[in-house]
């Protein structure tokens, strides 16, 4: 028998679920649904899933090991991992078998031949970095407004543009716009590069690696660079690469409506859960109803012979009265992601996009806000 590592069971079970997360839920190959665990001649275990779209690797020290790979069952590792009790974790290998062992708790698990597993791909160039909290934030705000379509798939991604110091990150399925300027460190003052990440694999990633505390490093080529067609993503031990889909995507900039006639600024709190009582009676696909006019705003969802439901909130209101409704999953969608006390509605008439942005106090109104979210009404019969 050859002992692998000894390791914390705390530490094992957050790399190997954050490694599971790349694993296809229907492997092309059975070796795809393993998990690569190889302890180097540094002390260093190194886990890894790849699936030849996705690759996620993590790198731990180790006070114990002896160096090898072996192969596993990467689902189940993750479920056995998260269920050990809170000691040291022993792995051994033993022919085609790898034992894992804490205090009494005993598994045996059969192994993969490594030699089909294939090589993860390597990292593009570094281009620069983002405070991985920024990042997080950045990314959840926007990929809510990703397609989920796969017969469209350039709507399923988040576009991500990059010139100098400011990244800007978009994404729309056609009903919605979500866009998110922020400020990062590039590599190099000049650096310019446009990719189309896979809205889900982002979303996912960004979240996994927000929980890091440390600065987020994107690997990206500029145009016509090596690596091209890949983007990766690295933080404290953690890296991921994925494919990019084709560039393709919508003139969004022209969709954002720069003037309007009528302004509704209230309480988010409050308005999220007014329109999620007054969705209760609302079918899938009919919308909630917005009447705004001075001082106040009535929601309403249902009508005729259906059941009904009415609420009534006080609004900061600039503009004529205005009559306006949306589909109310996309609009508690936007008012999630504003991160403001304050919901901030723009509107032009009650057929043209509206606009969503967290409010801000008056004197700060010179500058276009960080995150827009553009919403389409749907149009009211009669």
């Amino acid at each position: 028998m050859t002992v692998m590592f000894r390791i914390e069971r705390d530490v094992l079970a957050e790399a190997v679920a954050w490694t599971a997360r790349s694993l296809p839920a229907r492997p092309s190959v059975p070796v795809l649904a393993g998990m690569r665990l190889e302890v180097t001649e540094e002390q260093r275990l190194k886990l890894s899933g790849f699936d030849y779209e996705v690759s996620a690797e993590v790198t731990l020290e180790l006070h114990t090991g002896e160096p090898g790979v072996v192969l596993v069952s990467g689902k189940l590792l993750a479920e056995i991992t998260r269920a050990l009790p809170a000691q040291p974790v022993d792995l051994v290998v033993d022919g085609a078998k790898a034992v894992v062992t804490c205090g009494s708790a005993r598994f045996t698990l059969l192994t993969m031949p490594v030699e089909d597993y294939p090589s993860l791909p390597a990292m593009p160039p570094a281009a620069g970095r983002v405070g991985s909290d920024v990042f997080a934030s950045a990314v959840g705000q926007v990929a809510v407004a990703a397609g989920r379509d796969d017969t469209l798939p350039m709507l399923t991604g988040v576009r991500m543009e990059i010139e100098g110091d400011v990244v800007t990150l978009a994404a729309t399925d056609r009903y919605r716009l979500a866009v998110r300027e922020l400020k990062w460190q590039p590599g190099q003052p000049d650096f310019s590069a446009v990719a189309m990440i896979p809205g889900k694999t982002l979303a996912d990633t960004a979240k996994a690696l927000g929980a890091t505390g440390a600065e987020v490093e994107i690997a990206l080529s500029s145009a016509g660079g090596t690596g091209e067609g890949m983007i990766g993503f690295s933080s404290a031990g953690r890296r991921t690469t994925t494919r990019l889909l084709d560039p393709e995507f919508p003139k969004y900039r022209s969709l954002l409506p720069t003037e309007f006639s009528a302004r509704a600024e209230l309480s988010t709190g409050p308005f999220v859960e007014a329109v999620k009582r007054v969705a209760l009676v609302a079918e899938r696909n009919t919308p909630v109803r917005l009447a705004f006019r001075n001082g106040e705003v009535v929601l309403e969802a249902g009508s005729g012979d259906e059941a009904q439901a009415v609420e009534v909130l006080p609004v900061d209101y600039d503009g004529e009265e205005m009559n306006i409704a949306f589909n109310h999953q996309f609009l508690l969608e936007g008012l999630g992601a504003i991160d403001s006390d304050v919901a901030r509605l723009q509107m032009t008439t009650s057929t043209k996009p509206a606009i969503l942005t967290g409010g801000k106090p008056v004197e700060d109104d010179g500058g276009a806000p960080d995150y827009r979210y553009l919403i389409m009404p749907i149009r009211l019969s009669g």
